[in-house]
């Protein structure tokens, strides 16, 4: 099973990390000037309407020393957190982290203001001392986080208006009063919607195709959600109490925060970076796993192996981006075709192996031929044209083409080459193939 193995906090990273890569990617790595024109519309709109509500709130907010000093002292936290995570190693592509322990507090208990400068400053620190990445990206991201701040910090003082309860001389009791804390809680659940769904348009804009409501949430990404909206109304709660409280806050959030990122370390060490599959070498122990539970039980398998026919014309044509986003296409397609339980790799290059437990050859065939043609229908933006592909698929059966997985691999990649003799965008499966030389060599030694 694919994911077998990895906790269930893991897969979620997993999904979280492919999902946002699948809905941004090739607009964020190209100029501003190369996105669709609506994308950029979209940012520059969503850039604007965060400084223009800056501009707002400092005519309107009163600076209060007790601001200042909760907003430094929240600001220096998340410095902190961002060392730590900075110190421990960050995989490529890995951005989930707990920083949202200080966003969140400092829309809670702060005036709007502050919830839409916080993300500049911390995106700032995060691009000098953890991850660069392009400055309109991390301005619009910084802009969203922003918003969806600000919409939740004055949601809160809109529902809770006294503004002193964090002060060292105010009252106390709201601790004690749940509608409080269920409006934390609500506005907390505010704070990830917008900023989630901000993104989501952008996302859609930059690939109208993509189904942006299957890649938000899944149930193990809500618990990751609820677990920092959680921490975040915890730090909340104790920076109400007292300021020093937050060097005995600090430690927990720290701890969270790298356990977190050693999950993500773990799942980047199983995954293939360009197309979010198990790599070659988590892939064959997923398959061998599989194989062994199959020969014990006596239950059918088949493994394919599917290969981009002329692929290295995309590159040559194209480059090796839209090469990358053809590969990262056709590994989206693959995992939505087959079953939770298959296991999809990149076996190398532009090689694709799905191994299919409890699958006989006829339901093997048909799943073979529906990623066939599913393939063939995918169509990958380029510059100036849409790029398509079709692929050939080998298919191996258990018992009947190998007694173990080495063998499986042999049998579907002649099978595969089969497929590619006969024309490519096809699929044979090796017993077909071996008849079929069979056959031939019967009639080559007929003739006189």
């Amino acid at each position: 099973m694919m994911g077998r193995g990895m906790s269930a906090v893991q897969e979620a990273i997993g999904q979280r990390e492919r999902a946002l890569r699948r809905l941004i990617r090739w607009p964020w790595h190209w100029p501003l000037l190369q996105m669709p024109t609506s994308l950029i519309v979209y940012v520059l709109a969503i850039i604007a309407s965060d400084l223009v509500l800056i501009g707002w709130e400092l005519a309107d907010t009163m600076i209060h020393a007790g601001d200042l000093l909760l907003f430094g002292s929240l600001l220096a936290a998340a410095v902190i957190c961002i060392e730590a995570l900075r110190r421990l190693g960050q995989p490529a592509g890995v951005s989930r982290d707990l920083l949202s322990a200080w966003w969140l507090p400092i829309a809670l208990l702060l005036p709007p203001l502050y919830a839409l400068l916080a993300p500049i400053v911390i995106g700032a620190v995060l691009d000098l001392r953890a991850r660069r990445m392009p400055a309109y990206r991390r301005v619009f991201s910084s802009a969203a986080l922003g918003l969806a701040g600000a919409a939740t910090s004055a949601m809160f003082h809109l529902v809770v208006p006294s503004t002193d309860f964090f002060s060292a001389t105010g009252s106390r009791a709201w601790l004690t009063r749940p509608p409080v804390m269920l409006a934390a809680i609500g506005c907390a659940v505010v704070f990830a919607i917008v900023n989630s769904f901000t993104v989501a348009v952008a996302a859609y804009l930059a690939e109208p195709d993509t189904a942006v409501r299957k890649l938000l949430w899944d149930r193990e990404t809500l618990l990751l959600d609820l677990t920092e909206t959680c921490v975040g109304i915890l730090v909340a709660v104790t920076c109400a109490l007292s300021y020093l409280l937050l060097l005995v806050a600090m430690p927990p959030v720290i701890l969270l925060q790298r356990s977190l990122m050693h999950q993500q370390l773990a799942a980047a060490a199983r995954t293939d970076p360009k197309t979010g599959l198990l790599n070659a070498t988590a892939w064959q122990r997923e398959a061998d796993g599989e194989v062994t539970r199959a020969v014990r039980a006596g239950a059918p398998l088949a493994l394919l192996l599917i290969d981009v026919d002329h692929f290295k014309r995309v590159n040559d044509g194209h480059g090796h981006l839209i090469g990358d986003e053809v590969l990262r296409a056709l590994a989206t397609e693959l995992r939505q075709q087959v079953r939770e339980s298959d296991v999809v790799g990149r076996f190398g290059g532009e090689e694709f192996t799905v191994l299919l437990p409890r699958t006989d050859a006829a339901d093997a065939h048909g799943i073979a031929e529906r990623l066939r043609a599913s393939a063939s229908r995918l169509s990958v933006a380029a510059a100036d044209a849409r790029i398509k592909v079709t692929v050939s698929i080998g298919v191996a059966l258990l018992g009947q083409h190998g007694r173990d997985l080495f063998e499986l691999l042999a049998a579907a990649d002649v099978a595969l080459y089969k497929a590619k003799d006969a024309g490519r965008d096809q699929v044979h499966i090796y017993a077909q193939t071996a008849t079929a030389d069979a056959k031939e060599d019967e009639a080559t030694d007929a003739c006189p």
